[in-house]
């Protein structure tokens, strides 16, 4: 009997996914465990395997469509098996757009034909339209950050269409099958609604007039022709003889096949994988391959020197100058959220001066031997997982209709990126020791800037440390990272005169501000968080115990 799959919900704040690749067509023997297909949610492609074996008797949407969770993914039975009935049970009826057509005036009959198409063609499900996907669980529009591919360009499979800047992230948008580029919905710096048409791959000279009118109809898109003619102009500028001259030599096109350390290596010195020959078994990039690679070293200059002349040009003497650029997606989102935030939850704030003296010095001697260097922003976030556990009511939760106290203790770590600002959490923070805290950290600010953070790194705080005292600030206060109920807010340690047995001697002081929703802490409690905050600090032989 014919078993269906229904798009599984991948991660809590999935909604939908986009089928990234098929790893089996129709007909195919799957077998329990076989890698199906991979779906593209939340800004991660994740593989999904068979729970059942059979014959892939249907697919609910071809590479680059999607589905919303527990749409029909696939149907897995016997072979020849009629599984029509069931198709049709998770499909809702789709004749209804055809009855316009029929009803139309019999003096437009002319016009019908050519509007018909248009009216009852469903892009979704043809094999040469790719869709704007949802790359993030917040994403509603993507912006064409680049198109790597003009119309008119040979398409291969795994080949890089274009950089899209979704609201977390520029993430780079592969191509999911050979063809030629016919079409783009939108030029470099615009904006694409998620499921809007993105561009058409297919034989040189078919016909695309008709999807675009069925695009068009169905929302806005881009004309063909100006997208054209401004791709055509656009790579002139950059074709410098210096750049020609040297620019690196692409060895691997589509998918690159490398080891996770050499992936790791090149994502550290800056490498691109696509200049580099893999000496491993079908070209495989090894670690050796990183180590012993030589980038040119004059076209990164030639690159790096051209905004230099221009932003001096641009600047001239006694004239108003400026330059607007547009609001990116993740900055998009960071307002929407923290004005959210700081517009609902009522904010307070509590600062106190922490005397770090103890804690510099025990510092100095951990890391003397110490494997894993230990910074004070570790100090801080060990000390803060154990007060949490002692003030419960901090490590709290505004749901609403409801407080959720928390009784693990994971704190978000906020990391400055290019773009904006990601949080990811260290997850059971209090059970951990200095040494885990350190290398977790260290590994979530290097994927942080790398753009190569999960969903799973970055959901589930139950509390947020902000720290720009390496940053030279004092003090300052943090808006809240909802649902938590409070976040805290570190200065840089500087050295102040304090009163000590009787005298006035140099103290390294420390200022912290936690910033308090008042719907679900109140200010005693949050006093009583910091106090027990600074007593660890202050005597950090304490946090060993």
């Amino acid at each position: 009997m014919a078993e269906v799959i229904l798009m599984p919900r991948l991660s809590d704040t999935m909604t939908e996914g986009v089928i990234a690749a098929w790893h089996k067509k129709v007909g195919d023997t799957v077998k329990k465990g076989d890698l199906l297909a991979e779906i593209e949610t939340d800004k991660a492609t994740m593989e999904l395997e068979s729970y059942q074996a059979g014959v892939l008797l249907h697919i609910g949407t071809p590479a680059g469509g999607k589905l919303q969770v527990n749409d029909l993914l696939a149907i897995l039975g016997s072979a020849g098996e009629d599984v029509s009935a069931l198709v049709a049970q998770h499909n809702g009826g789709g004749a209804a757009p055809a009855a316009p057509a029929a009803e139309a005036p019999a003096a437009k009959q002319a016009e019908a034909p050519a509007a018909a198409p248009a009216a009852t063609l469903d892009i979704s499900t043809m094999e040469e339209v790719v869709l704007m996907p949802r790359l993030s669980d917040t994403m509603t529009e993507g912006v064409i950050a680049g198109w790597h591919k003009n119309v008119g360009d040979t398409v291969k499979k795994g080949e890089v269409l274009a950089d899209i800047e979704t609201d977390k992230a520029t993430m780079e948008l592969e191509s999911y099958k050979d063809g030629v580029l016919l079409y783009q919905g939108a030029q470099a710096g615009e904006k694409i609604q998620v499921n809007d048409l993105l561009c058409i791959i297919g034989k040189q000279g078919m016909d695309i007039d008709a999807i675009v009118a069925a695009a068009k109809s169905g929302g806005s898109a881009a004309p063909a022709a100006p997208a054209e003619t401004k791709q055509e102009a656009a790579p002139a500028p950059a074709a410098s003889p210096v750049a020609q001259a040297t620019a690196p030599t692409v060895v691997n096109e589509g998918r690159i096949f490398a080891s996770p350390l050499a992936k790791k290596l090149a994502a550290e010195k800056g490498i691109d994988l696509k200049y580099v020959q893999g000496s491993g078994d079908n070209g495989r990039i090894t670690k050796a391959d990183i180590d012993g690679y030589v980038a040119p070293a004059a076209a990164p200059a030639a690159a790096s020197a051209a905004p230099a002349v221009s932003a001096a040009v641009a600047v001239p003497a006694g004239q108003v100058s400026f330059e607007e650029v547009p609001v990116s997606q993740m900055r998009k989102t960071i307002a929407r959220r923290l004005s959210e935030s700081l517009f609902t939850a009522p904010h307070f704030y509590l600062t106190m001066s922490i005397n770090m003296d103890a804690a510099v010095a025990a510092r100095a001697k951990m890391n003397e031997n110490a494997k894993v260097k230990i910074s004070f922003n570790d100090l801080v976030l060990k000390a803060t997982a154990m007060a949490l556990k002692q003030h419960p009511k901090v490590n709290s939760s505004w749901l609403g209709d409801k407080i959720r106290i928390n009784h693990h203790v994971n704190i978000g770590v906020a990391v400055a990126v290019d773009e904006g600002l990601l949080v990811p959490v260290v997850r059971f923070a209090d059970g951990l020791s200095l040494s885990q805290i350190a290398v977790q950290v260290k590994e979530y600010a290097q994927k942080a800037k790398d753009k190569k953070l999960q969903p799973s790194d970055w959901e589930g705080s139950t509390f947020t440390i902000s720290n720009l005292g390496m940053f030279g600030i004092d003090q300052f206060t943090a808006i809240i990272n909802p649902p938590d109920a409070c976040i805290l807010a570190v200065g840089g340690i500087s050295q102040e005169p304090i009163v000590k047995n009787g005298q006035i001697v140099p103290g390294n002081i420390m200022k912290v501000t936690l910033s308090c929703d008042h719907r679900v802490v109140d200010g005693a409690t949050g006093a009583a968080f910091l106090q027990t905050l600074k007593s660890l600090l202050e005597e950090p032989l304490r946090m060993l115990i």
